[in-house]
């Protein structure tokens, strides 16, 4: 009897052991744990060490409350009729007071999060063209996450932010509006390069009008000072022969000049084979010529 009893008394030990050990339990940072009895709810442990009545009590679940982060893509057509593939993030939280419904009130969490995201990007985009679907990035997040706000809270969870991280149309789509892009690029290049082209040829012949006139006027100049030259030589020749006119004087002066000028040709090395008329009423009506033209200059002057 004393070694049954005794037996008795050890396996009454360790079981009171085993219950003590195993009515102790811990619980990480930033995670709660679902405490029942009898598969019934009880409470929500914290993080630390806690205890359990043993072998009634029992941890169910554990629940975390760190942000997690949620994928999704979304397809949809817009206005225009283009289809357009639209990657969301959503970023969630337990809240540790509503821990409860977080863990009891949906079986699936993250297909109701999609659905309610769903729900509201078919009730915005459908109604946008493409190139507003690019330009409202934000405010689809911000409708988004105000939507799943407001159906999340009764379930537990808190909305951090949402993200609408791309816009992808469909390939063929947006080989066009590349290609449409480009050719906006090149009108507007072209345009710029026209106009520069206009510029350089408005500016060389700016260039070229300016040069004929310098031209001219330099021209101009040289004839006066041949005539001036001219004047002087005769004006000095009446001086020392009293009885010479003008107008033999001037001949005699352009046939000098005449003769000076066939010489200067034919010292050159490089010199052309020149046929000049050399007779005596060549010279007699060149120098005719050019008198005339002196008195029409002198008359213009006079006038």
């Amino acid at each position: 009897m004393e070694y049954v009893f005794s037996f008795l008394v050890s396996v009454v030990a360790f079981l009171a052991l085993m219950a003590a050990l195993g009515s102790f339990f811990t619980v990480q940072t930033a995670q709660v744990a679902v405490i029942t009895r009898f598969n019934r709810y009880l409470r929500v442990a914290q993080a630390g060490l806690n205890w359990k009545v043993p072998f009634i009590d029992k941890v169910d679940g554990r629940l975390s409350l760190r942000v997690e982060q949620l994928s999704l893509t979304m397809e949809t057509k817009t206005k225009d009729n283009v289809f357009v593939t639209i990657p969301i993030s959503v970023q969630t939280r337990v809240r540790p007071e509503k821990a409860y419904e977080a863990y009891y009130a949906l079986a699936d969490p993250q297909a109701q999060i999609q659905s309610y995201v769903e729900q509201v990007v078919l009730g915005h985009v459908p109604g946008m063209m493409l190139d507003e679907v690019f330009a409202s990035q934000s405010s689809i997040a911000a409708a988004v996450k105000h939507e799943l706000d407001v159906d999340m809270a009764g379930f537990g969870y808190e909305i951090v932010n949402v993200l609408v991280t791309d816009i992808i149309p469909d390939a063929k789509v947006k080989s066009a509006m590349n290609d449409i892009n480009a050719a906006q690029r090149e009108q507007v290049a072209a345009a710029a390069r026209g106009e520069a082209d206009k510029i350089l040829v408005v500016k060389k012949a700016e260039a070229e009008a300016e040069s004929k006139a310098l031209q001219g006027q330099g021209i101009a100049n040289q004839r006066k000072a041949i005539i001036d030259g001219l004047r002087g030589s005769i004006e000095e020749f009446q001086k020392s022969v009293g009885d010479a006119s003008a107008k033999e004087v001037m001949q005699l002066v352009l046939v000098t000049q005449y003769f000076d000028t066939l010489k200067a040709i034919g010292e050159q090395d490089k010199t052309n084979t020149l046929f000049i008329s050399h007779a005596p009423g060549a010279v007699q009506s060149f120098s005719e010529q050019m008198l005339q033209a002196i008195t029409a200059n002198e008359a213009r002057k006079q006038a």
